[in-house]
């Protein structure tokens, strides 16, 4: 036995001849992104050189090829340090071990290749290069894993930041944000926009957005729809940039809210999703919560302040926390499925379904009414929106069927269901029947003497001219709906709160 050091690391291509260097070629391939496997690298090598091939590390782990019994002594000096490599010679085997540079923790590995010919300067030099090579990539593919995990782990917290924010918990999203993102949520206001793509295009989008927002934004891979992207932001030059970055890239769509509190974060979502749907329909790609005329801006915000405070007073004798809970659990409930809602809060969709009964209670409100619905939609919006305003001390009760009686939003309402008489279809009359089956087609097609599937395409036949979604729950949904009790299309519906929470009627 010999103990020398082989160190063939300056051996070259040209020295093993120009003729045969395909050996260099594959092993280049197998250092290509699509062909990175240690395992097949091994096996390259013992296939090329004629041997049989393993890869260890200092504990004797079998990190690729098949067992070879070795010299614990010599397998030492390798892995700490002393010998760069070592060679052995007898029974009619040739042995060579060359030491790899292993990823921490592990110091080093043995690359053992034993075969039954002498090693020549070809076979010696492509063993040497082989080592180099997957000491390289070992390290490669640590940096890349840590690179990955330290990834995942900042989309998590971001994640983790936004769902505090949607349950009103600014205190602690602020903490957790402290720490990586200083003074990123120093701010008592902020606009949420929702920025959509491709599933396939969302991890580069969702790169370009805190590009495009230098850092300065809480942007977050939407947990519920995989082709969006949510950008929280305090600063209003982020509208621009975005707006600027759905101009360069195809098939990308930007919807805004308004300027909310951080404590209303979740209606602020709800606003960008429903400007996204404006923006689908628009040239430039874009729109926001604010460039349209809504139901609520057209009321009388103290008699609409002194309804929703007695529609939601109920809810008043729950702790401050529960109540938020409850309130963002159930806006996002009334915005999306109750699966959707589930994963941008981080709870399970049984979660949601308990949260929004326990406030069906309290509301004496059934949900399965879209007009009840739109109703605590409004009032859930008009909190989010009017936090400052208080009502008179003499304000007299309103009902809500009152509340839709003003000129304005009367106005509003007929301008908007008027759009669709332009269409040779009955639209408004399937979608006035649609709504008071609960938005069923099969129901609705039972009231109308249609077939279902009728019902399905004049619907979705309504939602260009309205230029809002319908045949999916939110905001636009439910401000047709508000249009149609204006017009007294549809009676209000019959909201009768717990009358152990409220002595009042709503």
């Amino acid at each position: 036995m010999t103990r020398r050091d082989d160190d063939y690391r300056h051996t070259g291509v040209a020295a093993t001849g120009h003729a045969d260097a395909t050996w260099a070629r594959e092993l280049l391939g197998h250092l290509r992104p699509t062909g990175r496997d240690i395992a097949r690298i091994v096996d390259w090598l013992g296939a090329t050189v004629d041997a049989a091939v393993s890869l260890r590390d200092a504990d004797g782990t079998l990190l690729a090829g098949a067992p070879t019994p070795l010299d614990d002594g010599l397998v030492t000096d390798i892995v700490t340090g002393r010998l760069a490599s070592a060679s052995w010679e007898g029974d009619g085997r040739h042995l060579r071990l060359i030491r790899v540079e292993l990823p921490p923790p592990a110091a080093a590995g043995v690359l053992a290749v034993a075969r039954t010919a002498p090693f020549d300067r070809r076979a010696a030099g492509i063993v040497t290069h082989t080592a180099a090579a997957l000491g390289l990539l070992l390290r490669a593919q640590h940096t890349a894993a840590t690179g990955h995990r330290l990834a995942r782990a900042t989309s998590d917290l971001r994640l983790a930041i936004l769902q505090l924010l949607m349950v009103e918990d600014i205190s602690a999203a602020r903490r957790v944000a402290a720490g990586l993102w200083p003074g990123l949520l120093d701010t008592d206001t902020a606009c949420v926009y929702v920025v959509e793509s491709t599933p396939e295009d969302r991890d580069r989008l969702a790169e370009a957005c805190i590009e495009a927002t230098r850092e300065q934004s809480l942007v977050v891979r939407c947990p519920a729809v995989d082709a969006h992207v949510i950008v929280v932001t305090p600063r209003d030059t982020a509208g621009t940039r975005l707006r600027a970055l759905c101009e360069r890239q195809p098939d990308t769509f930007l919807g805004g809210s308004a300027r909310q509190s951080l404590a209303h974060t979740a209606a602020a979502y709800g606003q960008a999703v429903s400007a996204l749907a404006v923006a689908r329909f628009r040239p430039d790609k874009t729109a926001v919560h604010a460039e349209r005329t809504h139901p609520e801006r057209l009321v009388d915000p103290v008699v609409l302040g002194a309804w929703t405070t007695r529609l939601l007073r109920p809810l008043d004798t729950l702790a401050h926390h529960t109540r938020a809970e409850l309130l963002a659990t159930t806006r996002l409930g009334l915005e999306f499925t109750a699966v959707s809602a589930a994963k941008v809060l981080g709870v399970s969709r049984n979660t949601v379904r308990a949260r929004m009964e326990r406030v069906e209670h309290l509301l004496g409100a059934d949900f399965s009414d879209l007009a009840a619905r739109a109703a605590v939609h409004l009032a859930l919006n008009t909190e989010a929106a009017l936090a400052e305003v208080r009502p008179l001390p003499a304000a007299a009760p309103v009902r809500l069927g009152d509340l839709l009686t003003g000129p304005a939003l009367r106005a509003w309402a007929h301008d908007l269901l008027d759009r669709l008489d332009t269409d040779g279809r009955d639209l408004r009359g399937t979608l006035r029947a649609w709504i008071a089956a609960g938005g069923n087609a099969e129901r609705a097609a039972q009231l109308l003497g249609v077939h279902a599937q009728t019902v399905r395409e004049h619907v979705r036949g309504a939602e260009p001219v309205l230029e809002r979604r319908l045949l999916a729950a939110g905001s636009d949904l439910y401000e047709v709906v508000l249009a149609h009790l204006a017009t007294g299309a549809l009676d209000p519906p019959d909201l009768r709160p717990d009358p152990h929470a409220d002595v009042h009627q709503a």
